[in-house]
């Protein structure tokens, strides 16, 4: 195997969005646009409210490319103008397929508007290919315990599949462009290798403690881009303090122009005002009052 070196290293920045929460974001930034097929990357939180005090993302439009949300604490709702709607609690995945346009939105939840509580996860956006930016909208949920886990022999690094294949696990996700998406653990002393598939592009992002891409030190809140090969190796000293928990992306590039405005994501500019038109004229659709 030949094992990809990081190339680049980005650090997130934190910025506000949606109804105004607080996400830590690699990219899209001035210095990293993209990561082909990855548009982008989100850490939501974590961020402990108050009682009253949550906010989150209300009704807004997509066209054009798939919204991935993974829920590590706290609970959200999801709703959108085909009819789906449902709850994420902590180990869940919502992996919404845009296409030709849907209006949606994400909150928290009944209980942590109410009470309070501490809410962490990721938001990702994979573009879709020209051919496939107007295909219908398709919802896909997957509850903690339908996502694939495995742990190494040594029980020192765990892995949830949400798409891709690990440790002999293989992801239940249909997804459009082939990738990689997977939460690692990995404790002091671990040391894997995961095979990435040539022609995938994509990179390592550390959201807790620290570890090695090979020899490259990555930090908290730190993105690692990785060259060409077909596997990385991932590690944890011996003696360090504490886990390291990490996302690693990876995925086919579709190597095609991108235009983007806010929620839509297209190929050319004139694609971006029809779809503005669209939206404008309610071909996207509405969430119903009062749906469940």
């Amino acid at each position: 195997m030949t094992e990809r070196k990081v190339t680049r290293i980005i650090t997130a920045h934190r910025q506000r969005e949606g109804g105004g929460f607080i996400v830590r974001r690699p990219f899209p930034t001035h210095n990293l646009d993209m990561m082909d097929p990855f548009l982008l990357l989100d850490e939501m939180g974590p961020i402990d409210y108050e009682p009253g005090k949550a906010v989150g993302a209300p009704d807004h439009p997509h066209r054009g490319f798939e919204t991935v949300t993974y829920i590590l604490s706290g609970s959200m709702q999801h709703k959108d103008s085909a009819g789906h709607s449902g709850a994420l609690t902590p180990g869940d995945v919502q992996w919404m397929t845009a296409g030709e346009g849907i209006v949606h939105s994400e909150m928290p939840s009944e209980q942590i508007m109410k009470k309070g509580g501490r809410v962490h996860g990721f938001q990702v956006w994979v573009n879709l290919p020209r051919d496939k930016k107007l295909m219908k909208p398709r919802y896909q949920e997957r509850k903690a315990a339908d996502i694939p886990k495995a742990v190494s022999k040594d029980g020192l690094a765990h892995v949830a599949v949400v798409a891709g294949r690990a440790l002999g696990v293989q992801a239940s996700i249909a997804t459009v462009t082939p990738i990689i998406y997977q939460h690692w653990t990995l404790q002091p002393g671990s040391n894997v290798r995961q095979e990435i598939p040539s022609g995938f592009e994509g990179g390592v992002y550390v959201f807790e403690g620290s570890l090695n891409v090979g020899e490259t030190k990555l930090a908290d809140g730190q993105l690692g881009l990785v060259g060409p090969g077909d596997s990385i190796e991932l590690s944890v000293p011996e003696g360090s303090e504490k886990p390291a928990q990490m996302l690693l992306l990876a995925g086919r590039a579709i190597k095609e122009p991108v235009a983007r405005h806010g929620p839509f994501v297209m190929n050319s500019e004139g694609e971006i005002r029809q779809a503005i038109i669209d939206y404008q004229m309610g071909k996207m659709g509405t969430i119903r009052a009062g749906q469940q």
